[in-house]
């Protein structure tokens, strides 16, 4: 974007008004006119767990270490700690406490 192009969007927007370029007014647009499309990519989006990784996942939200849902489950550290990269990755996250809250929010446990 030029200069003038970005120094009329601000003043336009400081005005009330909203600028948009046109591949992001056309976006607007088709998300307005096809809300059940918008809805049907919510649902693809579905998080589909394990039972074994769910199990863990219940441990962890115990507050439970790798080794004693390791012990409680008879698997060894290395496996539970591979299922919980399993689970961070299915469920876009990046710790204990992120996984527990979506896995909580999205009734996976």
């Amino acid at each position: 974007m030029n200069p003038k192009e970005l120094n009329a969007g601000m003043v336009e927007t400081l005005n009330g008004g909203a600028a948009m370029n046109p591949s992001i007014a056309l976006k607007t647009l088709k998300l307005l006119r096809n809300p059940i499309q918008i809805q049907n990519q919510k649902d693809k989006d579905d998080i589909t767990l394990t039972a074994r990784e769910t199990e863990v996942l219940e441990h962890l939200s115990k507050g439970l270490s790798y080794n004693a849902i390791a012990d409680n489950l008879i698997l060894s550290t290395g496996t539970i700690r591979k299922h919980i990269e399993n689970i961070y990755k299915k469920l876009q996250v990046h710790n204990k406490l992120e996984a527990v809250q979506k896995a909580k929010k999205n009734n996976l446990i």
